[in-house]
C-alpha cells in the first residue's frame, strides 16, 4: 500500500524546503556574518566586488525556494497540485547552479562538486512534479 506522506514528491519537497529555508533563514538572521565569509571567499575571485549586490538575491533565491517547496508539500497532500512544489524545486535547481558558479569562480572545485549532489536531487524533483 502506497502512503502518501512518503512518496517520492512528497520527500524531495521536504529535503529542498528543509536545506534551502535553513540556508536563506541563515542569511537573512546572520546576514552580516555570511556576508564576510562570503566576502573572504570571493576575495581572490572575479565576483570579490559582487558579493554585496549578489548576496541579497541568493537569499531571496534561496529562501523562495524553501517557502515555495514547504508550501508545495501542503498543497500536494491537500489535493495532488504539484505547481507550487514544481516552483519550489525550480527555485532550488537554479539556486545551485547560481552557488554551483560561486564556487567554480572560486576555484573551490571540492566545493562545486558537494552541490552536485543536491542538483541531482532538485532536478530529479523537478521531473517528478512536471505534469
Amino acid at each position: 500500500m502506497k502512503h502518501i506522506l512518503l512518496s517520492a514528491p512528497v520527500l524531495c519537497l521536504a529535503f529542498l524546503a528543509i536545506l534551502f529555508l535553513q540556508s536563506g533563514l541563515d542569511k537573512v538572521f546572520n546576514y552580516k556574518g555570511n556576508k564576510e565569509w562570503l566576502t573572504n571567499h570571493f576575495a581572490k575571485s572575479p565576483l570579490k566586488s559582487t558579493v554585496g549586490l549578489l548576496m541579497p538575491v541568493i537569499t531571496l533565491l534561496e529562501t523562495a525556494a524553501g517557502v515555495f517547496s514547504a508550501f508545495g508539500i501542503i498543497f500536494y497532500l491537500m489535493d495532488g497540485s504539484t505547481q507550487m512544489g514544481l516552483i519550489g524545486a525550480q527555485l532550488s535547481s537554479l539556486s545551485i547552479l547560481a552557488l554551483f558558479f560561486g564556487q567554480r569562480v572560486a576555484q573551490n572545485y571540492a566545493g562545486a562538486a558537494t552541490l552536485t549532489t543536491y542538483f541531482i536531487i532538485s532536478i530529479m524533483t523537478v521531473y517528478l512534479l512536471w505534469s
